[in-house]
């Protein structure tokens, strides 16, 4: 049988390794609800193992990345820009010596609170909803109240604050957050342009040549690139953070998504369809809360029922929250076949 010297190996090899900065996992601060601990994983490989293993994070293969439904295989969507996120922050977090697999977890859980139609959605039912909506928040929510029938997935607090700081505001404990945090930025800005040139929404030449100057013709060139700047400005250090250059590069390449890509004519179009849909369910639901599923009910016995009604229409996928529409609104054929009738 195994036992606890699988994982006090594991510990032996991070306090021989790794960065006096990094969160070492034998001094996590805990869980929650204290519980029996695996005699073979870490805390934040259990941590990882559990997010792969919930409901929301396969309902991220679903959601929207940028675009609604797009037409073809290759478009990034909420899952693959995770695995993206997870990818670049282990090689982050590898490169300066950090806990890889706490960065990975906290990668991997960012967007669990995501909602339907990406940015879209959250705008929506930041709108609609009496305490404001934010994703980061809601990811958190999702794994400390909502996952398993409500009893949560009880992660660490370093993969909480991680998933709760991986916004460019946020301010995450552990240095592990803080590379997730940037791999974030540098994997949503790179993979939409590629998927917003794949869509003919932008040609390669109208691309803002002072950056790609700075950081390279590629999607993998200008990774590679605020990688080692990462590496170069952080290596040790109690910190990681991006060099000058690059780092402004970067925000004006976001800048620039946002004015030809995110907020367009086109892209408002489709936002505005997006928010009567929510908006009408928000309402009805609001209206008449039997109607939500049973665990949502179930739910109102401990928070209020706007609260409930975001965590429903937030754990949607794009499909799953047309369907639901349909179903509320779209009226049904009620009329007998000929065949039936008795003449």
């Amino acid at each position: 049988m195994i036992s606890d010297p699988v994982k006090q190996r594991t510990y032996e090899k991070e306090r021989a390794f790794l960065s006096p900065y990094a969160q070492h996992s034998e001094n996590t601060k805990g869980r929650l609800r204290a519980e029996t601990p695996c005699n073979m994983r870490t805390d934040f490989q259990r941590d990882r193992d559990r997010i792969i293993y919930s409901k929301a994070f396969l309902r991220l293969k679903n959601k929207t990345q940028v675009f609604f439904s797009p037409e073809g295989d290759h478009f990034r969507t909420r899952m693959t820009h995770t695995i993206d996120v997870s990818q670049i922050a282990r090689s982050i977090a590898r490169s300066l010596a950090l806990n890889e697999d706490l960065a990975e977890a906290i990668a991997l859980g960012h967007d669990l609170g995501h909602t339907p139609f990406g940015h879209a959605g959250e705008r929506v039912l930041n709108s609609l909803s009496p305490a404001g909506f934010s994703h980061n928040v809601q990811s958190l929510r999702v794994v400390d109240v909502l996952e398993k029938e409500g009893k949560g997935l009880n992660l660490t607090f370093e993969v909480r604050d991680g998933i709760l700081n991986h916004k460019k505001s946020g301010h995450p404990a552990t240095l592990e957050g803080k590379a997730v945090s940037l791999a974030d930025r540098i994997a949503y800005v790179n993979h939409d342009i590629e998927d917003a040139l794949r869509a003919g929404l932008l040609h390669e030449s109208e691309l803002p040549a002072e950056d790609i100057a700075v950081l390279g013709a590629s999607s993998r060139d200008r990774i590679n690139r605020m990688i080692t700047s990462i590496y170069e400005n952080s290596v040790g250090k109690a910190d990681v953070v991006m060099g000058a250059a690059e780092a402004a590069a970067l925000e004006h390449l976001r800048t620039f998504m946002f004015e030809r890509v995110y907020i367009t004519e086109l892209s408002m179009k489709e936002e505005a369809r997006a928010k009567r849909m929510l908006s009408a369910m928000y309402e009805y639901f609001q209206k008449d809360k039997d109607k939500l599923p049973a665990f949502y009910r179930r739910l109102l016995e401990e928070y209020p029922l706007e609260q409930v009604v975001a965590d429903y229409l937030s754990s949607m996928t794009d499909k799953y929250a047309i369907a639901v529409f349909n179903s509320i609104f779209i009226p049904k054929s009620w009329a007998l076949r000929e065949e039936d009738l008795e003449l």
